[in-house]
């Protein structure tokens, strides 16, 4: 019976949010001086009216799935990780490195190579975070937004120097050779199988976590660090691990940016989806198909707002205004339910 209520408690709580996030956002439409309705039918039109805009989507999703899974695991044992920008930007490099030098390597193990590179690149860039948090009570929030800042301006300085490509003069490295590039899927769009690495690693990390004993400490430290602790649980252990694949999941977004879709290294080549990622797995409530559904949800917004903007001048940043708003209604909600949690309690010890 309980359940049944929490159930039917959940359900209202989204069709709440999901109406007042379109009232937003028709809002926002009508005071760009646009009709709603004709801009709501080129927001669908630019998602569904073309193989390359149904596909461009997934595509969108796909550094945003590995971001946002990153920051869920992590999340889960209540580590704080703002760091996956800085990670995305050193998994970029690292793989761009080994794919442009091991050039005697086949291409496919050089793509494998290039990518496990960055993956444990990015693994050991989120440990810094960790160990300062673990040993001395460092606020994990100001390292690895700091570590962001010593990353983004490290690929600054690599492409720009011994990264820079040698036959040009702008910021960016050497295009990867063919061989070592993710192919694409679907010919005439941009769909790779990078996207089909992507949504393996959201099912991996659901059973890893949901199946496992070592994802259920992860989730029991998470939970009640000391309480965890008394049971012979390491804390400390379990920080480091969470914070080890949190940063390897976000360095593999940044390969397989580079090696799928830009085919170099290049200045701003996250396009901000570390923090991005942030909001998208606080939305999916730290859940790895939460994170798929929600990425993929959040980047049909981008394609559609694209059209809006190309062909009815409505800025496509209402997209992050809506995301904003969607996650302001999230908090309210639990707020909501804690008080009201908390005054039943106190009713009935008043009784």
């Amino acid at each position: 019976m309980q359940n049944e209520k929490n159930r039917t408690r959940a359900v209202t709580d989204v069709i709440i949010i999901l109406v007042l996030t379109i009232l937003t956002g028709t809002i926002l439409i009508i005071a760009c001086g646009a009709n709603p309705a004709d801009a709501y039918a080129l927001f669908f039109r630019g998602i569904f009216g073309t193989k390359a805009g149904f596909t461009e989507i997934f595509v969108k999703a796909c550094p945003l799935i590995l971001t946002g899974l990153g920051c869920a695991v992590v999340y889960r044992t209540g580590f704080f990780n703002i760091g996956a920008e800085g990670q995305f930007y050193v998994g970029a490099m690292i793989t761009t490195i080994i794919a442009l030098n091991l050039t005697a390597v086949p291409g496919i193990l050089r793509l494998i190579l290039a990518l496990a590179a960055g993956f444990v690149a990015g693994g050991l860039w989120a440990l810094i975070a960790a160990v300062f948090k673990a040993k001395f009570n460092i606020s994990e929030i100001i390292v690895t937004i700091m570590l962001n800042y010593i990353a983004i301006n490290f690929l600054g300085y690599a492409v720009r120097s011994f990264l820079m490509d040698p036959a040009g003069n702008v910021p960016q490295s050497a295009k990867i050779d063919e061989a070592a590039q993710l192919k694409v899927l679907i010919p005439a769009t941009r769909f790779h199988a990078g996207i089909l690495i992507a949504v393996a690693c959201v099912f991996v990390v659901w059973f890893f976590l949901d199946k496992t004993t070592m994802g259920y400490e992860l989730r029991a430290v998470g939970l009640n660090k000391r309480g965890s602790a008394c049971n012979g649980i390491s804390v400390m252990k379990n920080i480091v691990l969470s914070a080890f694949l949190s940063g390897g999941l976000s360095a593999v977004a940044g390969g397989i940016e580079v090696l799928a879709t830009q085919k170099k290294l290049l200045e701003g080549i996250s396009a901000n989806c570390g923090y991005t990622a942030v909001l998208i797995a606080l939305v999916a409530f730290n859940h790895p198909i939460g994170v798929l559904i929600v990425a993929v949800l959040y980047s049909a917004m981008q394609v559609g707002a694209s059209s809006m903007q190309r062909q009815m001048g409505v800025p496509s940043s209402i997209v992050n205004i809506l995301i904003g708003v969607v996650v302001v209604l999230i908090l309210a909600r639990e707020l909501f339910h804690k008080i009201k949690i908390r005054n039943n309690k106190e009713k009935g010890g008043r009784a």
